[in-house]
């Protein structure tokens, strides 16, 4: 990717291979953002399921707390992909 009236040793980078190499780093961004609601969302349902096999009698409560912390987790993963998109 040389231009012809370029000085060698020096690269020059056409806009069209910039945005490719950014839309795919934003990309890998926002999948690395990911792991960490899946891996929150898979620890909170089980010690969930964990809490309930321990005590039955408060499955209705465990659960409902369940759901709350799995929305707050999933909280992670939208603010991830909307910064894709502010920062884009």
């Amino acid at each position: 990717m040389h231009a012809p009236d370029a000085p060698k040793g020096k690269p020059q980078v056409d806009t069209t291979t910039l945005a490719e190499l950014s839309g795919n780093i934003a990309t890998v961004g926002y999948g690395l953002a990911a792991i960490g609601p899946g891996i929150g969302v898979g620890i909170v349902v089980g010690k969930a399921i964990e809490g309930i096999s321990r005590q039955p009698e408060l499955q209705g409560r465990l659960t409902t707390q369940m759901f709350i912390g799995i929305a707050f987790t999933e909280a992670l993963a939208l603010i991830g992909i909307a910064t894709g998109f502010i920062f884009a």
